[in-house]
């Protein structure tokens, strides 16, 4: 608990064998109620070693479903445990986990409503071995993204992310892609539904046990997020209709 809030960290996880049990490790225990690992049918031993290592709450989907769609069945179990604040950690330690405290403690304290871990803050990214080519894309959808929305986010792109209650319960998660765009869709759905968003530093960790999108799929998430950054402003305008955005809140 953390002012009197249900804290609960979700890990959506594919081929994190390597990493997982550290990433736990150093989670904050002493305000976390809940610990949630969602296994997106890995190929190693992920689940086993989530099993050996006493990880409370694991679901496995039979099939892999995609990250987006991982992240939907987190939520869904978090709310399930009666979470006020949800925290996702990424298991392949790219992100501190030790965060978690911080992040958790603007939303219990009801001074954000999300709350973002940014690699882009301070000067960590690229000494923390976050590749040359990833750094200038994330910079140049960034801008892209805080020139249409606005909104001014140091990054739209992080995967180290934090939610009050409500937030899960308002916005359109279903609308969203299972694919890896779900990240930026949620965040402009929580944008357009005028919640606060907060950032703190978070030190960037690229090893070889790291998680990482090929350039393939680097670039059709890039082109992706132009497209709904572009369906975002057209909403907004009143341009066209979306299941995804403006549709919960008078006065938007």
């Amino acid at each position: 608990m953390l002012n009197d809030q249900n804290i609960v960290v979700v890990m959506p996880a594919y081929n994190a064998e390597e990493t997982l049990a550290k990433t736990y490790r150093e989670l904050p225990h002493g305000i976390v109620d809940h610990v949630i690992l969602v296994d997106d049918a890995s190929d190693d031993q992920t689940v086993d070693i989530a099993r050996d290592i006493d990880i409370p709450y694991i679901v496995s989907h039979k099939t892999n479903q995609g990250y987006g769609a991982n992240q939907k069945t987190c939520y869904q179990k978090a709310l399930d445990l009666g979470a006020d604040v949800v925290i996702m950690v990424h298991p392949d330690y790219q992100y501190d986990p030790r965060l978690v405290t911080a992040m958790a403690s603007l939303i219990s304290s009801n001074v954000f409503d999300c709350v973002m871990g940014s690699r882009i803050l301070g000067t960590g990214a690229l000494k923390g071995g976050m590749p040359f080519y990833k750094y200038v894309a994330n910079r140049l959808l960034t801008g892209y993204q805080n020139i249409l929305i606005p909104y001014k986010l140091s990054e739209y792109h992080t995967g180290y992310r934090a939610f009050s209650r409500e937030v899960l319960e308002t916005i359109a998660l279903e609308q969203n892609s299972n694919d890896f765009i779900f990240d930026n869709q949620m965040l402009l759905q929580i944008i357009a539904e005028n919640y606060l968003i907060g950032e703190v530093t978070c030190p960037t960790r690229y090893m070889h046990d790291s998680s990482s999108i090929s350039i393939f799929r680097s670039v059709q998430y890039g082109l992706s997020v132009l497209a709904v950054t572009l369906e975002y402003k057209l909403a907004k305008w009143r341009l066209i209709h979306s299941k995804r955005f403006f549709n919960n809140r008078k006065g938007n």
